[in-house]
């Protein structure tokens, strides 16, 4: 059985209930390894540091450890506000079986690397296809800098669309726990510790990248 993003539903922003003015693009989030606990997308908040720092661009508190008793509500609730739409680039690894144990393993490491690895047939989401169908659409942000190849590919493909289109498009550091190995030496944060040092360093990397607010 093909592994499916399990957020597939969303991945074509259909259920959106904004026009939404910035797309953030991951990778992709496997549907069928028990050890997946993510509610919606970047919510294996145990590793991933998304909801802290995207709400701080916008000078709003972080909702990783949000008091929430339903944090998909208040993460979905924020998008809305802030008219931030997020998908990823692959919707289903086709040649994955979930029968086989090799690949429950290589799935459950949510490695990039191992997706391009051990894995050939992909089927994608058309990210310039939303980019067409929504306009309203003028800033586009991967969350990864990672330069895999497979990856590189699908991306500068999309990166000459908004070139030519008018969009902002533009590459940011990982928001998971990764991050960590690019902390340089005597790193020290430009802002108070916003729970804590690696979400600094992850904040001050996007801010660098991110479009400027007008509030």
């Amino acid at each position: 059985m093909a592994c499916k993003h399990k957020f597939n539903e969303n991945l074509n922003l259909e259920n959106l209930d904004f026009e939404p003015e910035v797309l953030i693009v991951g990778t992709f989030n496997p549907a069928w390894p028990e050890n997946n606990q993510a509610t919606w997308f970047y919510g294996r908040t145990a590793r991933n540091y998304f909801w802290d720092v995207l709400p701080a661009l916008y000078v709003e508190p972080g909702l990783r450890n949000s008091s929430w008793q339903d944090k998909p509500a208040a993460w979905k609730e924020f998008c809305s506000s802030r008219k931030v739409a997020i998908t990823d680039l692959i919707c289903c690894i086709n040649d994955a079986d979930e029968q086989n144990n090799h690949h429950q393993l290589l799935l459950s490491d949510y490695s990039d690397s191992n997706i391009v690895n051990h894995f050939k047939d992909f089927e994608f989401t058309d990210v310039v296809g939303l980019l067409q169908q929504f306009p309203s659409i003028k800033y586009v942000y991967l969350t990864t800098k990672g330069q895999i190849p497979f990856f590189n590919e699908i991306w500068i493909s999309i990166e000459n669309y908004c070139a030519n289109s008018g969009v902002r498009c533009r590459r940011l550091l990982t928001p998971s726990g990764s991050a960590r190995y690019q902390i340089p030496e005597g790193f020290v944060p430009q802002f108070p510790v916003y729970n804590g040092v690696l979400a600094n360093f992850i904040l001050e990397n996007w801010q660098k990248e991110w479009h400027e607010q007008n509030f």
